[in-house]
């Protein structure tokens, strides 16, 4: 088995790999005056298990670019087995046709990887569950809700306390999930979307009151929808409210909208690589899920059970 990564999250890769206790693989991933991404693979991977880690995060079509180039290479130098890891799987939330003469580019983004020559892909929280079947390889999607719960316990002495509340409709089997693993309540945040990008508080279902609150989603992008639902639950009674995302997208002033609102903390993974404004957000902690992937990792290339890793 050997690890490898691209530029998109190094620092990811090499805790993975120090879980794992091997070294990450040496590839140069470059570019060449126009911007053309070269790569080359600096030691022997004939008849290895290659994994390759790399969000498809922001630059996205940079990021993606680099693991089809690295997909090839490997390829070309008679790896025995080839899995994309992909923490952060971007484009997922073009899973559908939400409007006439437009694409579904996590089809065509599946297409392309698998066209590269990966033999399989193991990635994390994906926006929609289908995704998966848009694969024709083996696809693992993880769950970072054990994380999570892990977290929330360590930060939470009374539980009982705790409501778990997913911010729309869409993600109640997710907050569901988190709820069942620290017993506590759930509550959903009813929203209507006006336009892409903005959302608009309705209703909360579920007696907050007096609750430290628990927001939980896959995605957090410019922070609209959990800063209006943090102002719902305080204005129900919630006594704190807390997010936790997988996905730390955070772009445009999403930063300074989290800074600003009352949201007690913003919990991410670092499934996506974070800046240094992220780092140095007062309000912003991120929790790593280097074992997590790592363990994944180590069981498929041993053949055992991932699923059995959310028992």
């Amino acid at each position: 088995m050997k690890l490898f990564a691209g530029n998109s999250n190094r620092v990811l890769a090499e805790s993975v790999a120090r879980y794992l206790n091997i070294p990450l693989g040496k590839a140069s991933v470059r570019r060449f005056a126009d911007q053309e991404i070269f790569v080359e693979i600096q030691e022997n991977v004939r008849g290895e298990d290659v994994f390759i880690l790399q969000s498809t995060s922001f630059p996205t079509n940079d990021h993606l670019m680099e693991l089809l180039i690295m997909i090839d290479a490997f390829m070309r130098s008679s790896a025995k087995r080839i899995t994309a890891v992909i923490p952060y799987f971007g484009y997922a939330r073009q899973d559908r046709r939400a409007s006439g003469r437009t694409p579904i580019s996590a089809k065509l983004v599946a297409n392309m990887i698998t066209r590269a020559g990966v033999d399989r892909v193991l990635t994390l929280d994906l926006h929609a569950g289908q995704i998966q079947g848009f694969f024709d390889i083996p696809t693992d999607n993880l769950f970072s809700v054990p994380v999570m719960a892990r977290d929330v316990k360590a930060k939470y002495k009374q539980l009982a306390n705790v409501m778990v509340v997913s911010p729309d409709v869409g993600g109640v089997v997710r907050a569901r999930a988190l709820a069942k693993r620290i017993d506590a309540q759930l509550a959903i945040v009813d929203k209507r979307r006006e336009r892409p990008g903005e959302s608009e508080v309705m209703n909360v279902i579920g007696d907050v009151r007096g609750k430290d609150c628990l927001l939980i989603d896959d995605i957090i992008d410019s922070g609209g929808t959990l800063c209006n639902a943090a102002d719902a639950l305080l204005a129900d009674g919630a006594t704190s409210v807390t997010a936790y995302t997988t996905h730390g997208v955070l772009s445009g002033g999403a930063i300074a909208r989290i800074g600003a609102s009352k949201l007690q903390e913003l919990v991410i993974t670092d499934s996506i690589q974070p800046t240094q404004a992220v780092l140095d957000a007062a309000n912003i902690r991120v929790i790593s899920i280097a074992e997590l992937m790592g363990e994944a990792i180590s069981r498929t290339a041993t053949e055992e059970s991932v699923s059995s890793l959310f028992d």
